[in-house]
């Protein structure tokens, strides 16, 4: 089963946007080579022409759609052709990095650079600060989400929850044994199981253990959870 992830595309000038033009078309064919090559399926794409890559990716009309994609428990990989695609400004680079890895999400550059630079003391002095305004956006964003899953509920008569997190079926074997494999007669906690699954080499995007919410939610998945 392939890992989901979003292709982004984004031209700065007016010039390079149209049929005739092949920006768009280069950018297109090198995320599908690196989706190929690595095991990905794209499975959405967002789109910014003529928009600057100085402006931040939350001022971009096509990045904004992604985040409130992402936001609502969606696809956590992104993938560009190269960095410039991300942003030309250190400014811009920094609040997308802050915000992208506050909502768990990977960016991988299709040519292979490494999307972020090494950090100095500016970096580092501008990261911490960009690390407010980058929570402040997250949680407009789930405030957006929210009062649109509100207004679905409203007008269907039932509740309308957010995307479900996709987890392979591999993931969810792993999960599921080690749920039924009791300890002395107990079951592990979910936390236990997020650092066994850890030691299997499955992690969130991030690197770091599931938390416990995303084991329940692979285990309600898996068919066998039953709350304490």
């Amino acid at each position: 089963m392939k890992t989901p992830a979003i292709a982004y595309l984004r031209t700065s000038s007016a010039t390079n946007v149209g049929a005739d033009k092949t920006s768009g078309v280069r950018q297109r064919e090198a995320i599908a080579a690196c989706a190929r090559q690595r095991g990905y399926e794209i499975v959405a794409e967002y789109y910014d022409e003529a928009v600057s890559g100085a402006e931040l990716i939350d001022n971009r009309p096509g990045f904004k759609a992604l985040l409130e994609h992402i936001a609502g428990n969606g696809v956590r990989t992104i993938i560009i052709e190269d960095p410039s695609r991300f942003a030309r400004s250190v400014h811009a680079s920094i609040f997308g990095e802050v915000l992208l890895k506050g909502l768990g999400v990977e960016v991988i550059c299709a040519n292979g650079e490494p999307l972020f630079e090494e950090e100095d003391d500016m970096r580092r002095a501008m990261t911490q600060i960009g690390m407010v305004f980058a929570e402040l956006e997250k949680r407009k964003l789930v405030k957006r989400l929210k009062a649109g899953r509100d207004l679905r509920s409203q007008a269907l008569g039932r509740r309308v929850e957010g995307k479900a997190r996709q987890y392979s079926d591999d993931l969810l074997t792993q999960a599921r044994t080690l749920y039924k494999a009791n300890r002395k007669g107990q079951r592990r906690t979910l936390r236990e199981i997020a650092a066994e699954l850890a030691k299997l080499g499955y992690t969130a995007t991030n690197g770091t253990e599931y938390n416990p919410n995303s084991v329940r939610q692979m285990l309600e998945r898996a068919g066998c959870y039953k709350p304490a």
